[in-house]
């Protein structure tokens, strides 16, 4: 059975990159037995200067494109609807505000760290830890860069409370994150979420399961065969 890494370039304040993994999970399942999957999470920030206190959302998408509240509202409910399909709540209510992201790629930086190269699943604690805070910004609307919440989210995935706060207390693995970025940034990759396969098949977008399902038979399949 070949093994297929899967890097997964993304932001946690990306509601189309939840979306995407949902769907990728649906690849996963369609290849259960044929295709062992390593999954990886990388760091992009679609906000890096977004101060502490983060921005009002409404006023963020009218200032960064130029959409009004209203159509806000309008595509706020269709990627509700489209979550909801795939299992997964947002409950975007009128106080829900972007966040800056940074400490948080700085706990899933060490999460990662965790994982072991030769480990038996597809995915660890770094796959469960960004599933958690996902689910705590779009869907609890908890305050995702406040050290306190993340500490919480790390200790709910079954990370170690103490050591979370020790890293958001530091500078640890700010320099790593910065360091992913710009190489990530150095491969053309622009916007997420995006998916390299295998470390060299970029599928960029919150693409539906047939693409994922067209190019693993295609490239990874059938070169194995």
């Amino acid at each position: 059975m070949p093994r297929l890494s899967v890097d997964i370039v993304s932001d946690i304040m990306c509601p189309w990159c939840i979306i995407g993994w949902l769907k990728f999970q649906k690849v996963m399942t369609h290849f259960a037995g044929r295709v062992d999957f390593r999954v990886q999470w990388h760091p992009f920030e679609l906000n890096p200067d977004m101060p502490p206190e983060g921005e009002d959302a409404a006023a963020h998408v009218l200032r960064k494109y130029g959409i009004t509240a209203d159509q806000g509202r309008a595509n706020s409910g269709k990627l509700a609807v489209l979550a909801a399909d795939l299992g997964f709540a947002f409950n975007r209510g009128p106080d829900f505000r972007m966040r800056n992201s940074f400490d948080a790629h700085r706990l899933l930086t060490w999460a990662g760290a965790l994982e072991e190269p030769d480990q038996a699943v597809a995915t660890g604690v770094q796959t469960g830890l960004k599933l958690a805070l996902f689910a705590a910004h779009f869907t609890d609307n908890r305050d995702v860069s406040d050290h306190a919440v993340l500490a919480d989210v790390a200790a709910s995935v079954g990370l170690d409370r103490n050591r979370a706060a020790a890293i958001l207390a530091s500078g640890e693995f700010g320099e790593m994150v910065r360091s992913e970025e710009a190489y990530w940034a150095d491969q053309n990759i622009t916007g997420v979420p995006a998916f390299i396969l295998g470390g060299r098949m970029m599928i960029p977008g919150a693409q539906d399961p047939d693409v994922f399902i067209r190019v693993i038979e295609k490239k990874v399949l059938a070169a194995a065969a």
